[in-house]
């Protein structure tokens, strides 16, 4: 089973913005649809909506502060459910794993919920934009991926690979209608590139990933940066043993002879120099391996003759040592970080005890009234900040009045700073409104002139 998702959201910023609109439609395995759901809910009041995020959405401040939709919190819970309901399935959605399972994560997180509903319990989770990704450089023939505006190559915007892949133009922007479309796109893949399809399947499967990379000792990896793609040939060579979602990939291009005897601290800056002879792996983020011989002949290592190549498999494959120590330089190759003074940047500093666990769940079966008091309880800081602040969003009329004055001042100094913070504020948008009208007119500027009072009301 499959469940094709997409968010509308009120930015691109996967910590500080919020989902508007969340729709998903679960198929079986011929992608055949079993049932659809969407949600609309309500803007947060310390969340200020990118002026060029409404344009895209075609969202007026009306809609988004109508008092019929649901809250944010009401809204979050009922998607949790039918995820549960449709579970096990592979969740994919269009660039999804970098935006909109983040944000995702974080409406989770911020109303005190599991987080990793996706890959866990049987789940797994895929993106349609690398499952693209891989069709389009290994069998070109069964996409077409169009020229983008500027000179700035090819497009894997949705709404470009699905018109020039003949998807009947229709209503983009719009949660429910880019679920169709990438339906579309993938139907297309699985009756093209059916080799792809399957392989990039199993690629959604952290463990399916980590037996092929042990046990295949020799994969073509592909990836794609700014919607170029960069291919090697590599074998594997290291696991973070903290993280072990995190592998290690040795470039054969490079004869491995000049690092198998390089202490920790070496190799943490083979890490992080360029070019990258050894690259990290998210065994989680459905990488493009595939089979060897699909790589392209142009590719470094693929000029090597095949003794050559099988001999700096074979040595990297049987140096336990070096592989250990390429794991203890993945552990290593950050330093530890100050904690976020942001709690939104704090979604994946620990796990919740089973304390606080307890004590959440009785925070969301009690009434308003008594939840202040289980939100006291939580001994985890972030929880008991996310705690109050869905209280005083929600029902402030409970709170004691020295804490709701002091969420009161909290919420202006949200929405109003004017000193250098990494989401959206009144400044900011009145600026980016601003900006836009330059440019703008007829229905996107009648849009952009409603927001500008909304703000100014604000």
């Amino acid at each position: 089973m499959f469940v094709f998702y997409d968010t509308e959201t009120t930015g691109t910023s996967t910590r500080f913005d919020q989902i508007l609109q969340f729709a998903a439609i679960l198929t079986d395995d011929d992608l055949k649809e079993c049932d659809r759901y969407q949600v609309r809910c309500r803007l947060l009041p310390h969340i200020v909506p990118s002026p060029s995020a409404l344009l895209a959405n075609r969202l007026t401040p009306r809609l988004l502060t109508d008092k019929a939709l649901l809250s944010h919190y009401e809204a979050t819970p009922k998607i949790l459910a039918k995820l549960r309901e449709w579970s096990p399935a592979i969740f994919i959605g269009y660039n999804s794993i970098h935006f909109d399972e983040e944000l995702l994560r974080q409406a989770f997180f911020q109303t005190l919920h599991p987080l990793y509903i996706t890959n866990t319990g049987g789940n797994a989770r895929g993106d349609l934009m690398r499952v693209l990704y891989a069709a389009s450089f290994y069998y070109p023939e069964s996409v077409v991926i169009p020229q983008g505006g500027g000179g700035r190559g090819q497009s894997y915007k949705l709404g470009d690979v699905a018109a020039a892949n003949r998807y009947p133009p229709g209503k983009l922007h719009e949660a429910m209608a880019d679920v169709e479309a990438s339906i579309f796109l993938a139907r297309h893949i699985k009756n093209r590139a059916p080799q792809v399809w399957e392989a990039m399947r199993d690629r959604a499967y952290k463990e399916k990933v980590i037996d092929l990379i042990t046990n295949e000792k020799l994969l073509s990896l592909t990836d794609f940066y700014f919607g170029n793609p960069y291919t090697w040939l590599v074998t594997y060579c290291g696991r973070n043993p903290d993280r072990d979602s995190q592998v290690a990939v040795f470039d054969l291009a490079y004869d491995p002879k000049n690092y198998l005897e390089l202490p920790v601290e070496k190799l943490i800056e083979v890490l992080n120099k360029r070019p990258k002879v050894i690259r990290s792996v998210r065994a989680n983020a459905q990488p493009i391996f595939m089979p060897a011989d699909l790589a392209p002949r142009s590719i470094g290592a693929r000029t090597l003759g095949g003794d050559e190549l099988q001999r700096r498999v074979r040595v990297i494959r049987q140096n336990r040592d070096f592989q250990e120590r390429v794991g203890q330089a993945l552990s290593g190759r950050y330093p530890q970080k100050e904690p976020s003074p942001h709690v939104e940047e704090r979604i994946y500093n620990e796990f919740p005890s089973a304390a606080d666990l307890r004590t959440i769940d009785r925070f969301h079966r009690r009434d308003w009234s008594e939840r202040p008091m289980f939100a006291g309880r939580l001994a985890d800081e972030r929880l008991k900040e996310l705690a109050e602040r869905l209280v005083y969003i929600e029902h402030p009329e409970v709170l004691p009045k020295r804490d709701r004055s002091r969420m009161d001042g909290w919420l202006q100094d949200r929405i109003h700073a004017t000193v250098d913070v990494p989401w959206t504020t009144v400044p900011k948008a009145l600026r980016g409104v601003a900006d836009l009208l330059r440019t703008c007119a007829g229905p996107d500027a009648t849009l952009l002139k409603e927001l500008r009072v909304f703000l100014e009301e604000l």
